[in-house]
């Protein structure tokens, strides 16, 4: 019998991720219940379901007919909501990245789940797809030195990260609606809540070949929504860039590697579509290129088929890698805040 899931959220990434995904696992996953947080517009996703739907947490996590809490929530949320979860019974969670906004708030969530036994399982689709572990195991083969590693993101205008920037921040937005970026607390309180928001797509990936943080080189915010941020994690340099114009170029999330043998190009399918597993190509020392296939399945599906295998058994709870990769984003987050505010005048 399908594990029944209840998704606390009916936002753009419910819509055209986790509810088609659901839709194509049916063997493993049934969704039985859809809440938002007052916009209606769960009412419509439950429907096409056959499934329930309500205003506000409540009523879903209180749910008996609900094994598995999908929390698709604004990251301010996802600590409490987890907690809240585990209090009312439920012990199966799939979270939405970022796990948590403080380290705090991950040491709190990871040790109740670990206390109670829960399974639970973030959704960072990019460290699940089959094209990142291929690209990991080209580099465990060749034995190759890590020399630099970056990511970047060129990405077109997202209501969902606009809101995201002025998501609980602590600043007053300027005329417009947007944070003043000339204030250098504001600016810092953007990259933060980008990099814990959106650059958390790829930092447990990073973490991977390029563990521990260093020291924070540069941290810059750049208008209107974009970050460049450079720090150093033992021998290698890790670059992260996020350039979202009005009138940018195609979507692009790439990820480059250099070692001392090659370099490897793994470039993720745009946000919010379906379209396969990454595309990776490796260019050795001669200059020639080898294209690695690409699966049918993304990320997406795979990470709710490790949540099935988890539930199963038939994979190991992590809860130490969890609350590591958490830790990791949150301490380079403030460490590039910090930075932004070592350049304000005094």
């Amino acid at each position: 019998m399908p594990w029944r899931v209840g998704v606390l959220g009916a936002g753009p990434g419910v819509a055209a991720l986790h509810l088609p995904v659901l839709g194509r696992l049916a063997d493993l996953f049934s969704v039985v219940h859809v809440a938002d947080a007052g916009s209606g517009r769960a009412r419509a996703l439950a429907e096409r379901h056959g499934a329930r739907w309500s205003a506000g947490e409540a009523d879903l996590l209180a749910d008996p007919a609900v094994d598995v809490v999908a929390i698709c929530s604004p990251p301010g949320e996802h600590s409490r909501q987890i907690l809240t979860a585990l209090t009312l019974g439920k012990r199966a969670i799939f979270c939405e990245k970022p796990l948590a906004t403080s380290k705090e708030e991950a040491e709190r969530v990871v040790s109740a789940c670990r206390e109670a036994g829960a399974t639970l399982l973030v959704g960072t689709n990019h460290l699940f797809d089959a094209a990142w572990g291929r690209a990991k195991h080209h580099l465990v083969a060749l034995e190759g030195r890590v020399q630099a590693i970056s990511v970047t993101l060129a990405l077109p205008p997202n209501d969902r990260y606009h809101r995201l920037v002025a998501e609980g921040g602590p600043f007053q937005t300027v005329r417009g609606g947007g944070p003043d970026l000339g204030k250098p607390a504001e600016a810092a309180g953007v990259l933060r809540q980008l990099l814990t928001g959106l650059a958390v797509h790829d930092l447990p990936a990073v973490r991977d070949i390029a563990p521990g943080i260093d020291e924070v080189v540069y941290a810059r915010i750049v208008s209107p929504i974009g970050y460049l941020v450079g720090y150093r994690a033992g021998g290698v340099l890790v670059q992260l860039v996020l350039a979202m114009l009005p009138e940018g170029p195609d979507a692009l999330w790439r990820m480059n590697i250099a070692t001392s043998h090659d370099r490897i190009e793994v470039n993720f399918p745009p946000a919010f579509v379906h379209a396969g597993s990454a595309a990776i190509r490796v260019r050795s020392v001669d200059g020639k290129w080898t294209e690695y296939p690409r699966d049918e399945e993304d990320g997406y599906i795979a990470e709710w088929r490790l949540l099935a295998a988890l539930l199963q058994g038939d994979a190991l709870m992590e809860y130490d890698e969890l609350l590591a990769d958490a830790h990791y984003a949150i301490d380079l987050a403030d460490a590039a805040a910090a930075k932004v505010l070592e350049g304000a005048p005094h």
